[in-house]
């Protein structure tokens, strides 16, 4: 199937610091700032976003590749804004650079690689992993 997808699409997202995501909730550090998983969500959210509405019914991008940097830490109370753009398509593989912004300065940058898929296939072989 051919999908209608062109480099130069572009989403944000944006969340607030709170202590529900940050690296203590998260379990992935010990301090009450914005942690790097959820930062990862929220750059991948950006770029689901950016595709995901475009492709037909029964259709959906999965995220199979992030290399990311966390540049900065950011306090609960401040407002994180993710932004994605997509820069190639490969067949169903669509790639994006991301990047992550508090309310004072960049705090992190990277890639992202997503996949698309067919829903329906998708959901059948993984449901098989339980029915052995």
């Amino acid at each position: 199937m051919e999908f209608s997808l062109s480099a130069g699409l572009t989403s944000e997202k944006k969340e607030l610091v709170t202590t529900l995501n940050t690296a203590i909730a998260y379990g992935s550090g010990g301090l009450s700032v914005y942690a790097t998983p959820a930062m990862i969500g929220l750059m991948e959210g950006a770029a689901l976003s950016a595709v995901d509405p475009l492709l037909p019914s029964g259709f959906a991008t999965v995220g199979t590749r992030v290399e990311i940097n966390h540049l900065a830490a950011t306090p609960i109370g401040m407002t994180v804004s993710a932004n994605a753009e997509l820069v190639a398509v490969e067949g169903r593989k669509l790639i994006f650079n991301v990047t992550a912004f508090d309310e004072k300065e960049k705090i992190g940058e990277g890639r992202h690689e997503r996949f698309i898929i067919d829903c329906a296939k998708f959901s059948a072989k993984t449901t098989q992993k339980i029915s052995c």
